[in-house]
């Protein structure tokens, strides 16, 4: 039985342990395909989050666009969809928090395109005053679906709806509530690093295969 009290050294631990578990990961590859296929036919990727993982779809975003780019050559098309702040509140404050996400991709997802959901809970029948968690994102997954985009997922605990939803769901298992949001959200932020890396390198290759061509 382990303390009530957080411990650090057992959150690092906890973050040491899910990094090399992930290292076997096969919906790791099948997420980087679903990416790079992405690039190859200029689709968008469109990202979203609630709470720490808002800020982690905004920072997901922002490497895809920049930090994929390779000689001077575009990254990647992508939106955050929780970074037009007039937006996300006229949306929220008129029409409700749970379509802010769809609402927006109505006007933008098409077949070519990529949805990116990070949830802890993956949008779960549980939650609090407001309802059950991230009904917003399973939403915006149910149009993703309907317009055959690609979903790709990162979520934590039993992955929730979206890894039920997502074509690829990177989770990662846990079921503790002392270290499981904290836990989570970091290794999103690892993930997503180890994807931007990877595509880079996947995307010089082609940019390498053009030039020799």
């Amino acid at each position: 039985m382990y303390s009530k009290k957080f411990s650090t050294n057992r959150y690092l631990r906890l973050v040491a342990k899910s990094s090399l578990e992930l290292i076997k990961s096969p919906l790791y590859s099948k997420t980087v395909d679903i990416l790079l296929d992405c690039y190859k036919r200029k689709g968008t990727v469109f990202v979203m989050g609630c709470g720490g993982s808002a800020s982690t779809a905004t920072h997901f975003a922002a490497d895809l666009a920049k930090t994929t780019m390779v000689d001077n050559k575009l990254g990647f098309k992508s939106m955050a969809l929780v970074d037009n702040i007039p937006l996300v509140s006229a949306w929220t404050n008129d029409k409700g928090w749970g379509t802010v996400f769809e609402g927006q991709l109505k006007a933008w997802l098409t077949k070519d395109d990529v949805l990116a959901a990070f949830s802890v809970h993956g949008g779960s029948k549980r939650g609090d005053e407001a309802g059950p968690w991230s009904q917003n994102i399973v939403s915006a997954m149910k149009l993703a679906s309907a317009r055959k985009a690609k979903i790709i997922g990162f979520s934590g605990f039993d992955g929730g709806a979206i890894k039920e939803m997502a074509d690829s769901c990177i989770v990662i298992p846990t079921q503790s509530e002392l270290y499981g949001t904290a836990l989570v959200e970091s290794m999103h932020v690892v993930i997503f690093h180890e994807l931007i890396f990877d595509l880079k390198e996947r995307i010089k290759g082609i940019n390498d295969r053009k030039a020799a061509a």
